[in-house]
């Protein structure tokens, strides 16, 4: 294992600044900095205890066998583009479309 792998790590708990983990024979920290880019009220949103997860190496400590670990480098939505809705401004009478909309209401009944 080096840094930038991605692993599979058990959550062995939830603590309220991360979620420890165990890798191979090491035990690892994934500090509630690396589990998403926004705010994070509950890092159990994210993840449970007994859970596998991929994960990615941030920091490897081989003296303590310890190694530190971000969820939201693999998880994370990037460079997704939402369609922007075009709207129509302007009045319309609904004369216009009444016999439309009265036809429809009473296809639903």
């Amino acid at each position: 294992m080096k840094v930038g792998d991605i692993v599979i790590a058990k959550i062995t708990s939830i603590v309220g600044y991360g979620a420890f983990v165990t890798v191979e024979d090491y035990d690892g920290l994934i500090h509630i900095s690396e589990f998403s880019d926004h705010f994070v009220r509950n890092i159990a949103d994210f993840v449970k205890v007994g859970e596998e997860i991929r994960a990615r190496v941030l920091d490897i400590d081989e003296e303590n066998k310890r190694v530190k670990l971000s969820y939201k480098s693999l998880h994370k939505t990037r460079g997704v583009k939402c369609k922007v809705p075009e709207y129509k401004i302007g009045f319309q009478t609904l004369e216009k479309d009444l016999d439309s909309f009265i036809n429809n209401y009473k296809e639903e009944e």
